[in-house]
């Protein structure tokens, strides 16, 4: 159980999403029993049209620091809400694509 929150008193979160060419930051202030979907809500207010279609709201993977959770969970104060896009290829088959090439280059 926790403990009783003072009346008045707001938690702040960051949403965080990333292009590849550019990270967006969105500060947001929440009541004490807020979950992620209310964090992501209060940011999606705060973006302007134009980029509010680039950023999968509903659909993409969250979580906070890097650990994957539900949109149910509860954030903390100071959590980094963040949202993920999906890979354009998995990191170990290009690694092993590379590592590959360099071998036949070796060959020859």
């Amino acid at each position: 159980m926790r403990p009783a929150v003072p009346a008045g008193v707001r938690k702040r979160c960051t949403v965080a999403f990333a292009t590849p060419a550019r990270q967006y930051l969105w500060s947001v202030e929440l009541p004490p029993d807020a979950c992620i979907a209310d964090a992501l809500t209060a940011a999606r207010e705060q973006v302007p049209e134009e980029l509010a279609a680039e950023v999968p709201w509903d659909s993409a993977p969250v979580g906070i620091f890097g650990e994957l959770c539900a949109r149910s969970d509860s954030c903390a104060d100071g959590d980094r809400i963040e949202l993920y896009r999906p890979l354009a290829s998995d990191p170990r088959e290009r690694r092993r694509a590379r590592v590959e090439h360099e071998r036949r280059g070796r060959k020859r």
